[in-house]
């Protein structure tokens, strides 16, 4: 009987603990738009990819001109000047892909460049998410902003307001989207 009770009593401790587990949730897109370091890196990257972009844009219209050339020449070259004609275009496309590849591709200069300036702003909304939810003892806090799926959300557990006082920035207060009828 004595070990009945006694795995009772653990049983109901257990489910105490479980559910004194606080949880919250942030929105890191509304931090990202109230962080003046994050708006000026966003469009730091706009620029260099529209840059690039216009780069990469050149170098293709440049290969299409060349293409159109050797389409209305080619009856009149001979052989050997066709094959010599269609590897320079084939050279300039292969060059134009390298371009966008190194520019755009998986670890290009763009990811490079992103890394380098948004990074250390997500480590510190990381770092200060990290103190409040040692500081308020929260089990797990949700980013609201990804696709999880949080079917509902209590604006009084959004800690994203608190996320920014902790990294010293002031912000735009969060309209409530929802009305009531």
């Amino acid at each position: 009987m004595k070990k009945i009770i006694l795995l009772a009593a653990i049983f109901c401790t257990m489910g105490f603990g479980a559910s004194a587990q606080k949880y919250a949730f942030v929105n890191t897109d509304y931090i990202l738009d109230n962080i003046p370091e994050y708006t000026d890196a966003q469009a730091q990257l706009d620029e260099m990819s529209a840059t690039w972009q216009k780069e990469i844009d050149a170098k293709f219209a440049e290969i299409d001109k060349m293409y159109k050339s050797y389409q209305n020449e080619a009856v009149l070259l001979p052989e050997d000047m066709k094959k010599k004609r269609e590897e320079e275009i084939i050279k300039k496309e292969r060059e134009a892909k390298d371009l966008q590849k190194k520019r755009f591709g998986k670890d290009g200069d763009m990811f490079k460049k992103r890394q380098e300036l948004i990074k250390p702003i997500q480590e510190k909304i990381y770092n200060a998410i990290e103190d409040i939810a040692t500081a308020e003892n929260y089990a797990v806090i949700f980013d609201k902003a990804t696709n999880a799926t949080l079917i509902y959300t209590n604006p009084k557990y959004d800690v994203s307001e608190q996320v920014l006082e902790k990294m010293g920035y002031t912000y735009k207060p969060q309209q409530n989207t929802k009305t009531k009828k």
